[in-house]
């Protein structure tokens, strides 16, 4: 016998997980001991079942088939259901007071019917049987064609894990949170005597899945998520700067170590000091140095979205016919990577239940592959990559990066910036943008440094970085052999629909980028 759960019975029985109503006003209890940080998981199967969904929310296998049988009443290639259930928790510090707090639980499931390389989609926030077979109706109207039967048995499949797939952080209450917060603000009020203002935010957030689809193919996952971030306001003889820095990991509360916190604050203050000094660079075509780590947003904006497998099947990307084709100097080896432990991109299943993987964009200069979801797959005749992603049970999948990096190179740092007689540094960058058909983008650079005559000299700030992604890719003439991933908390928008990601990058030199600066 099937068991139904409402949306509203759900929430209010998870509504008294986390009571916040303490924190208002109150000062912040003493700091704990943060607990040592435990070994990173190694890649261990799990199973592609969570009874989760059969005992809390009476989702049977049973259940699973009538919604499908639904889904394809009119025909169509293919259906899936996406289950999610989701938590979250958000507490906020500034002006040396918690000044929010709050919890959010998040349910619902959606139902994709797929013919050719059409969608028809639909969703519902109640997971009773009745709701589901009405939303699976709605998106079965794309198809015209004599009814399909759904799968008679679904095969749960085995994945790896690259994160821990039992943490869960409603488990985490806030008196091991606000200490940490309360200790960041304290410390870092203590670095400088110029600093006006701190604000510190903290994110936590669970979400389980379960997909299932017309194939007999049923996966689940249940993913950890966390950030934290740090904002600091600064005065120096009435001049302000503001500047931040902020972590990001598919870990739970072992992620904050001692010396993560340190460089927090670390980094967050000298971002911000610099500024006081900091002047904006003479504009014009410059050679410009990406720093290792954080400038991996110069192939998140203008290399990685052109190589979604959506935009080159439609030809509105510039890398559409280029597969096979040197793209970059022979040094130059770029990855989109979903197995990356505990990385903030990283998926243990796709939003489509399919196992992530570590895709070669472009190897040794030649691009290899696109990024692609089971669409993009189907006509391009290759396996997906395990990149179909989607903000929420609300949204259909389509490609998007996870993990996006370039591998180390022949080069060293210091041999790189010796190589420039005029030319800018860049170290932190707050945004980005592409435009996809032509392969134009623009990016924002907070910190900076001059390079003149082959050295760091003064620092600068507030440069805008405009350039082609091609053009660029092909203007890289030097990588260096000290990669390094950033641990921020980046967020990927497209199409309406915003995923976490991660990026990285060694240090590396393009020939020449307009630079946004003085006239």
């Amino acid at each position: 016998m099937t068991r139904s759960i409402t949306r509203r019975q759900l929430l209010a029985s998870s509504a008294g997980v986390s009571s916040l109503a303490l924190l208002s006003g109150c000062p912040p209890p003493a700091v704990k001991p943060t607990p040592k940080p435990s070994a990173p998981p190694k890649p261990a199967l799990q199973t592609g079942l969570d009874p989760y969904f059969e005992k809390q929310l009476g989702i049977t296998p049973e259940l699973i088939r009538k919604v499908l049988s639904a889904a394809l009443e009119h025909g169509g290639d293919f259906a899936d259901v996406y289950f999610q259930h989701a938590s979250r928790m958000t507490i906020g510090l500034e002006d040396n007071i918690v000044n929010k707090a709050s919890t959010g639980v998040d349910l619902g499931v959606g139902i994709r019917v797929v013919v050719g390389d059409q969608t028809g989609y639909a969703f519902t926030e109640e997971v009773d049987e009745a709701s589901m077979i009405a939303a699976a109706k709605t998106a079965a109207g794309i198809a015209s064609a004599s009814a399909k039967t759904a799968p008679v048995s679904l095969t749960p499949k085995g994945h790896p894990r690259h994160y821990d797939i039992d943490y869960n952080w409603f488990d985490v209450g806030v008196d091991r949170v606000i200490p940490m917060v309360a200790a960041i603000n304290d410390k870092t009020h203590k670095t400088d005597p110029r600093i006006q203002r701190v604000t510190v935010d903290f994110l936590s957030s669970q979400s389980r899945v379960l997909v299932a689809d017309s194939e007999g193919r049923v996966s689940s996952d249940n993913r950890p998520m966390t950030r934290l971030f740090l904002s600091v306001v600064m005065s120096d003889k009435g001049q302000l700067q503001s500047n931040g820095y902020n972590l990001a990991a598919r870990q739970g509360i072992e992620f904050y170590t001692p010396e993560r916190l340190d460089r927090l604050v670390r980094r967050a203050v000298n971002r911000t000091s610099v500024l006081f000094e900091a002047k904006r660079p003479p504009g014009g075509e410059l050679p410009v140095v990406l720093a290792a780590g954080s400038s991996g947003i110069l192939l998140h904006e203008a290399i990685g979205h052109g190589m979604e497998a959506d935009f080159n099947r439609k030809k509105t990307s510039i890398f559409s016919d280029r597969i096979g084709k040197q793209v970059a100097q022979r040094f130059v080896s770029i990855i989109d990577d979903g197995t990356n432990a505990g990385l903030r991109g990283s998926l243990n299943v796709d939003d489509e239940g399919r196992g992530t993987e570590r895709t070669y964009l472009v190897k040794d200069g030649i691009l290899r592959s696109y990024l692609h979801d089971r669409i993009s797959a189907t006509h391009y005749k290759v396996a997906p990559t395990g990149s179909g992603r989607r903000q929420s049970f609300r949204h259909a999948p389509m490609p998007r990066m996870r993990n996006t990096y370039m591998l180390n190179g022949p080069h060293k740092k210091d041999e790189i910036i010796a190589s420039v007689k005029k030319g800018i540094y860049c170290v932190s960058f707050t945004n980005g943008q592409v435009n996809i058909g032509a392969g134009d983008y623009s990016f924002y650079v907070k910190n900076g440094t001059m390079i003149e005559d082959g050295k760091l000299t003064a620092p600068i700030k507030d440069i805008n970085i405009i350039g082609n992604g091609p053009q660029s890719l092909e203007r890289v003439t030097m990588v260096a052999d000290d990669f390094e991933m950033d641990e921020g908390g980046w967020t990927c928008g497209k199409n309406g629909q915003s995923v976490p990601v991660s990026l990285g990058l060694p240090t590396i030199l393009v020939s020449a980028i307009t630079v946004g600066g003085k006239a």
